[in-house]
């Protein structure tokens, strides 16, 4: 069986947008890699928050993906949450180009990512050890940039071919939805 792979559309507040691929490698540490766009230059917080649902805009993809419930910290810590991916920098032109390999975010098992929501964020993320009372908990990277109230970025799995569908039209949907069809 190949490595197993994934993908995540970004659209959010004014013209943030962009695209990242997953891939679990046959070690089990998955990379990412990618590209988001009209982001403010700058460090920006990344993670993997534990719900898919966008019905009420970021505030429904609820809390960073824990499931070992530890503190928040840096990718390379050993104690912090499975969603803790750091920060994105994106440059003086907005664009941020994401390559991050982690053993914390797979795409099969118990602890799989897939279903679950990609938040980028306003403020950088202090990785735990900003002193401030959000530290522990959200690495205080301030508003999620990364969706709104209609769009989100959930991990989707790829099998073969996928297109990427527009849902717009109602309040709530998810931009990035994945038409998932077996390999030939």
């Amino acid at each position: 069986m190949g490595a197993l792979k994934a993908v995540a559309v970004i659209s959010g507040n004014n013209s943030v947008k962009g695209s990242l691929q997953f891939i679990q490698q046959p070690n089990g540490s998955t990379h990412v890699r990618g590209r988001i766009t009209g982001l403010a230059p700058g460090l920006h917080g990344f993670h993997i928050h534990a719900l898919g649902d966008t019905t009420n805009g970021c505030n429904s993809t609820g809390p960073h993906f824990n499931p070992l419930k530890k503190d928040h910290g840096a990718p390379t810590d050993d104690v912090r949450h499975a969603g803790d991916l750091g920060n994105i920098v994106a440059g003086p032109n907005g664009v941020a180009e994401i390559s991050i390999s982690d053993m914390l975010i797979p795409l099969s098992g118990v602890h799989s990512i897939l279903g679950r929501a990609v938040v980028v964020h306003a403020d950088p993320d202090d990785l735990g050890r900003g002193g401030h009372e959000l530290s522990k908990s959200t690495g205080n990277a301030g508003a999620r940039v990364g969706c709104d109230q209609r769009n989100g970025a959930i991990l989707f799995p790829l099998w073969g071919s996928f297109e990427i569908h527009s849902k717009g039209k109602h309040e709530g949907a998810i931009v990035g939805t994945c038409l998932l069809t077996s390999a030939s």
